[in-house]
């Protein structure tokens, strides 16, 4: 039995849905699909989660909404009326959309109501896509993720799945019917919509194929494989044919948009192979997604970057003697609600590497002042615009001169480190540098390691 996942490139037009029906219907086995919001149909097309978004805004700023209603609603019946599906489930759509604000309280909170508008993007693409594939002679049904068994933690636009949760799904797995299921979010234990992270499809789908104990979890994108670098920097680049979980983790957390990075963990913990495919070309192998894997002679096998971070460095004499130091940072960070990404240390300095969407200018000022006088540090300062370079690979730990090789070929490239780090499981080694040498640096660790 195979769950299978469509993103919303897959899902943003009637000709699109034409190649997801193909792609069911050639093997019975797929028996669960979990379907995203229609995506964009073109380059400078608006995705409709996006436009959920406006339309909360919108309702809760009491400003008119009107007209990104009309938008959301012409998106469905566009694809409905090009597929022939009839008036009742655009009659059905229509009225979940403009019942979104005439069913909610504006004075209840706003991160509630706005997972409730964005999750209607999916549900309603499930139940025209379910409608779809039975005027088609499949025997599909949409299937709501409370019925399902997706009882999530009442964390609105963040939510996990409950462990408890997985035993209800598991009776998916016997299902004679294609079930099709929206991703994206969940239902509290008091009944309330919860959406997991942006990207959150794909953590349905990997949740429903680690509780279905799925044989295999397929994932349709608009791509034909997973690539060693990104496309639009690098032309032509390797695709990657085999990748483990924890290498597709590093990648997908220094910058790579296939997957969110913690989309695949469900099926990682349940032993699920996933495999990427293409909705435009299914008969493409794609990358499949292991818990291992044989290496071979090559030690990276993909690079990726991403930008937006920040860094805080101190210096005090006799650091390492200081005993605490470490966990009165950690105090700090955690006082004033923060997240750290990196912190590697000297002896008498340390570096710690935040992401600069939490900094505000008071945040930022508020740490100095609390390092200088709660640390007594003798030296501190921030570094701001810097990127994230990660160079990924299970066999770097037995290629020798790695670092060596990435470090030449950033310092003939003209690109200055501002950080160095790699972990101690040697899957990935990450760079910090200014952003605006992001691509020279892609570029010239991709010549290095694949040309």
């Amino acid at each position: 039995m195979k769950v299978v996942k469509f993103g919303g490139s897959s899902l943003a037009s009637s000709t699109q849905l034409n190649k997801v029906l193909n792609i069911v219907k050639s093997d019975a086995q797929r028996k669960i699909i979990v379907v995203s919001a229609p995506g964009k149909r073109s380059a400078d097309d608006e995705k409709v989660t996006d436009l959920l978004i406006d339309y909360a805004d919108a309702f809760l700023a009491n400003l008119d909404y009107q007209e990104i209603q009309d938008r959301i609603i012409q998106r469905y019946e566009a694809i409905a009326y090009e597929l022939e599906l009839g008036e009742t489930i655009i009659g059905d759509i229509r009225q979940g959309i403009l019942g979104l604000a005439e069913e909610t309280e504006s004075s209840q909170d706003a991160a509630r109501v706005m997972d409730r508008f964005k999750a209607s993007g999916e549900d309603n693409n499930a139940k025209l896509v379910a409608t779809y594939f039975k005027k088609n002679g499949l025997n599909a049904r949409y299937m709501n993720p409370q019925e399902a068994g997706m009882i999530v933690s009442d964390e609105p636009g963040n939510a996990l799945i409950l462990a408890n949760s997985y035993s209800q799904i598991l009776k998916l797995r016997d299902t004679d019917e294609i079930l099709v299921i929206p991703g994206f979010f969940g239902y509290t234990k008091d009944g309330d919509i919860c959406t997991f992270s942006r990207g959150g499809s794909d953590i349905t789908g990997s949740i429903i194929a680690a509780g279905t104990h799925a044989d295999l979890y397929e994932n349709f994108t608009d791509v034909d494989a997973i690539y060693a670098a990104h496309p639009g920097l690098v032309k032509h680049p390797h695709k990657i044919k085999e990748l483990t979980f924890r290498e597709m983790r590093e990648l997908s957390y220094a910058g790579f948009g296939v997957f969110h990075d913690e989309a695949l963990i469900p099926a990682f913990r349940a032993g699920i192979e996933v495999v990427i495919k293409n909705t435009n070309n299914p008969s493409a192998p794609g990358t499949r997604i292991l818990l291992d894997r044989q290496l071979g002679d090559e030690g990276v096998i993909g690079i990726a970057g991403d930008s937006g971070f920040a860094i805080f460095y101190m210096s005090k004499y006799l650091m390492n003697r200081e005993i605490g130091f470490g966990r009165k940072v950690l105090e700090i960070l955690e006082d004033e609600s923060l997240n750290y990404e990196h912190m590697p240390s000297g002896i008498d300095d340390i570096s710690i590497i935040l992401r600069e969407h939490q900094l505000t200018s008071e945040v930022e000022d508020r740490l100095i002042n609390r390092f200088k006088e709660e640390l007594h540090v003798d030296e501190i300062y921030v570094n701001h615009n810097l990127s994230m370079i990660a160079i990924v690979g299970e066999g770097m730990k037995s290629n020798v001169g790695t670092a060596a090789k990435s470090t030449n070929a950033l310092s003939a490239a003209g690109v200055n480190l501002e950080m160095i780090n790699q972990g101690s499981s040697e899957v990935s080694i990450l760079f910090g540098i200014k952003s605006c040498h992001e691509d020279i640096a892609i570029k010239a660790l991709y010549k290095t390691f694949f040309n």
